[in-house]
Order: C-alpha cells, then structure tokens, then sequence
C-alpha cells in the first residue's frame, strides 16, 4: 500500500497556558492518500484552520506527529518548514492575499519565484495558469480592478504556479456570493482531477463538504465520525 501524502498521529494542540488553556486539536489522527480532494468541514472554532497550519507546516504541534509529502514536520527546523512550503506545498486563503502593488501575473509570478524558478519560466507558467483560470486576459489588472472571483481564480492560480504536491485551501468561497462560489469550487474540482495535486480544504460550508471525494468532519478537535466518500446530489 502507498504511504499516504499526509499523515497525522495522535495530535494534540493547545493554546494558552495553565487554567487558560485551550485544547484545539486532540488526539487526532488523519491520513490523506495522493491526489484526493478532501474536505474538513465542521462549525467555527473548531480546529479546522489549526489543522491547516499544523500540515501546511506554520505551527507545531503539542505531541503527536505530523508529516505530509516526505517531510517529517513535527520537529523539524525552521529553514526545513520554509523549503517545505516553498517546494511542496501551496496556500488558497478566504481573503486571497494579493499583492496589492502587482499585477495580477505579476502576483502569480510572485508565487513561481518563491519556489526558485527562473523569471523567463515563472512568466510563461504564471501566464499558462491565468488563461487557465479563465483570465488570461486581465494579466495586466491590478487586483482592485478585479472582482472577488477574479481575485480568488488569481490566488488558486499563484498557488498552483510552482506545482506544489499539496494544496491547502482556507474557505477559499468565504468570501464570495453562491453564484460565484460554486464557479470557483467547479474550478477546484476540475484541477483536481486534471492534477495530481492533493487538496486539502478546510470549510463550514456545507455544499464545499459535499464537492470533495471525501468529508471529514471535526467537533471540539476531534473526528466527529469516521471519513466517509460524500454521496452524489440527488438526481433533479
């Protein structure tokens, strides 16, 4: 059998301290294979985000071991985190974080070059993935002349750039009406399946839950039920 791409055991994560303490995350263990598109749904407060950032390798845990594309996290440095995001993984937020200052290829190039590609190269893919994303004509907008959606298609964009094996998305719809959430969640979908890239998204929303291969739903940091393959809408 394969070895998953991520793998959590036993993972505790508090924050606080003393009576003060807070438990987010407790005695979780998850395992994600390669190329699968799964969804962490559950309630605000959760630990959702706190998991994305335990395996996006910006936290550590508590105890417990957590390790995802090769890569042992839990106790590793900080220079090793960095060349871990940098090589393997890419980052989809709710509120796109886009660099104000740049064009939007320029913010997807910006995304390439962290990952040490050269500037011929990191133009020619960022360039590739707008027309991707459908925006292969607004290379040279800045992101205040763009709508959310254009903003959102432009961040999945940065983030595929450097062809991460792992892409982790914060309620990446959070922040966009239901007509252009679901077009975005439809483009996720199809860059799954076009991709071997593992996608790891994180929501309370209920229909992102149900556009995943498999839902895995979290209550007070714990599995609420066991990971399950989320069944087809109904047939109208």
């Amino acid at each position: 059998m394969a070895e998953p791409l991520v793998s959590l055991d036993g993972v505790v994560k508090s924050y606080g301290s003393g009576g003060a303490a807070q438990t987010v995350l407790d005695d979780l263990s998850l395992q994600i294979g390669a190329g699968e598109m799964v969804v962490v749904h559950g309630p605000s407060g959760c630990g959702k985000t706190t998991l994305l950032n335990l395996i996006g390798g910006l936290d550590r845990p508590d105890s417990g071991r957590v390790r995802a594309c090769g890569t042992e996290l839990t106790n590793a440095s900080r220079p090793e985190l960095t060349a871990y995001r940098a090589r393997s993984v890419g980052f989809i937020f709710q509120f796109y974080n886009l660099l104000p200052t740049l064009t939007a290829l320029e913010n997807v190039e910006a995304g390439v070059r962290v990952a040490g590609v050269g500037r011929e190269e990191a133009r020619e893919r960022s360039a590739a993935l707008l027309g991707r994303v459908g925006l292969d004509e607004y290379g040279g907008r800045f992101p205040s002349q763009l709508s959310g959606g254009q903003q959102q298609r432009v961040a999945i964009a940065r983030a595929l750039a450097k062809r991460p094996r792992l892409l982790l998305a914060d309620e990446p719809t959070g922040n966009l009406d239901e007509s252009t959430s679901a077009s975005v969640l439809e483009l996720i979908r199809e860059l799954n399946r076009e991709t071997a890239i593992t996608f790891l998204i994180v929501s309370h929303n209920p229909s992102i839950a149900r556009s995943g291969d498999r839902v895995v739903r979290l209550s007070h940091g714990r599995l609420a039920e066991p990971s399950a393959s989320v069944p087809d809408p109904p047939a109208s």
